[in-house]
């Protein structure tokens, strides 16, 4: 059963011209590009399920918002031990299967969330679908570095990057439109069936390493200069995996990437009872202003890793300084603007950019970039542990602080409070941040 999980052996190089190889190399690359933006989308697509249902389901009695906040807790602290584990695993793995059948299963659980009444089953079910949902940004980052040059890697990256931002606009247009005319449980169904058809299709696409098909690594076929090869031998890996864990840069690019996920978290598990409850927006309409949030962090994304290979010389510290400020504009816009739809949309807009590229340089690439390449899925399993433990937190701290009250037979939700916390996170995300402005790439000895 492992084994069918594990990347292969080693093939020998094909004798054949450079520009034979970097033909095969371009279908191989398309095939991987496109499997990984459409898996990671879908990824989302049904993890997000979840954060449209929440006033449906608050309005059926079918759970409490403390009921809500423990699932979200369960979901994050599954997904972050998964991301540290699998982060691992993902450097030994074969990723076409890994990533694939985790989507499938990850999809059943939400299909069976449809079919359920009972709390505890759901707090259940989704603290197992977090351990699913884990295997998807790893070994996206094993494979996009595994796959493609140091030159290309940067714009793949942020493209990559911002599919997440294309599952959160399916989930809040399509999603919240087929609640709205079918019920809860459709949204849960709806998004399982979707993403059991996506793993098929990635199960059909997505590679192992190219050396398991004869190829050399991605910067020797394009003829750039060449970098440590990620060996197949696990004690070197694990030697490299160990070395990462001991760099003060990526604890603390951890400690900075754990805050933004707070403030991130908030606004996907929160924001559309935000607009429900403070904004008296309807489930519809909260759903299509949410939509300009992973919209505008899709451009975000894409941005950041272009700006910084063409504008900064491939410096991602001043790129994230700048998103750190707009992210905490358009917090403080949406909560102490203008109160108008368009201001909520244009709030939305700031704080989803920002997001997006955030996501990018703290989430990974910054990290990856300054240590051994044969150690990505460890840099990116530890990153996310942290992240995902905080994230888990906010669930927890946000539904406390998220006041409830009972008039006649309307129920309002006060967001007063928790707007500190979540804009406060977004605050020493930044700072962390800093601290890591003259980090250099490390190498083993």
């Amino acid at each position: 059963m492992l084994s069918f999980f594990k990347t292969r052996k080693d093939l020998p190089l094909i004798e054949a011209s450079s520009e034979k190889i970097r033909a095969i190399y371009k279908k191989h690359q398309w095939q991987v590009f496109f499997g990984l933006v459409l898996g990671y989308a879908m990824f989302y697509v049904v993890r997000m399920a979840l954060g449209v249902v929440k006033k449906p389901m608050l309005d059926a009695g079918i759970v409490t918002t403390a009921e809500l906040g423990l699932m979200g807790s369960a979901f994050f602290f599954t997904y972050a031990f998964g991301k540290f584990s699998n982060g691992f695993l993902s450097d030994y793995a074969n990723i076409g299967r890994f990533m694939s059948i985790s989507l499938i299963a990850s999809s059943f659980v939400c299909i069976f969330m449809g079919m359920s009444t009972a709390s505890l089953f759901f707090i259940l079910l989704w603290g197992i679908n977090g351990w699913f949902q884990s295997v998807g940004s790893a070994p996206s980052c094993v494979s996009i570095f595994q796959w493609f040059s140091p030159k290309q890697r940067g714009t793949v990256y942020s493209i990559w990057g911002g599919s997440r931002n294309i599952g959160e606009a399916i989930t809040w247009i399509l999603t919240a439109t087929i609640v709205s005319f079918f019920g809860w449980r459709a949204g849960f169904i709806g998004a399982g069936i979707a993403g059991i058809a996506a793993g098929i299709i990635l199960l059909m696409i997505l590679k192992d390493r190219p050396r398991t098909y004869g190829l050399p690594d991605p910067a020797t076929a394009y003829g750039e200069e060449s970098e440590a090869v990620k060996s197949s031998d696990p004690k070197e890996t694990r030697r490299a995996q160990l070395f990462v864990l001991k760099q003060p840069t990526v604890w603390i690019i951890a400690a900075a990437c754990a805050a933004m996920y707070i403030s991130r978290y908030a606004i996907s598990s929160w924001a559309v009872l935000y607009l429900q409850g403070s904004k008296g927006y309807s489930l519809i309409d909260a759903g299509f202003a949410m939509s300009t949030y992973p919209i505008a962090g899709f451009f975000g994304a894409i941005l950041a890793g272009m700006a910084s290979d063409k504008l900064f010389n491939a410096n991602r510290h001043i790129p994230t300084l700048i998103y750190g400020i707009a992210n905490i504009a358009g917090f403080a816009l949406m909560f102490w603007g203008p109160q108008s739809r368009v201001m909520d949309a244009v709030a939305l807009s700031m704080v989803g950019f920002a997001m997006g590229g955030l996501v990018v340089f703290l989430a990974g690439l910054t990290a990856c970039d300054l240590m051994p390449k044969n150690a990505v899925g460890a840099v990116k399993g530890f990153i996310g542990l942290f992240a995902y433990i905080a994230a888990s937190a906010q669930e927890l701290v946000s539904a406390s602080l998220i006041k409830v009250t009972q008039v006649g037979d309307i129920t309002n939700y006060d967001f007063t409070t928790v707007q500190y916390f979540w804009i406060g996170s977004a605050i020493v995300s930044m700072i962390l941040a800093t601290l890591v402005w003259n980090a250099k790439k490390v190498t083993m000895d």
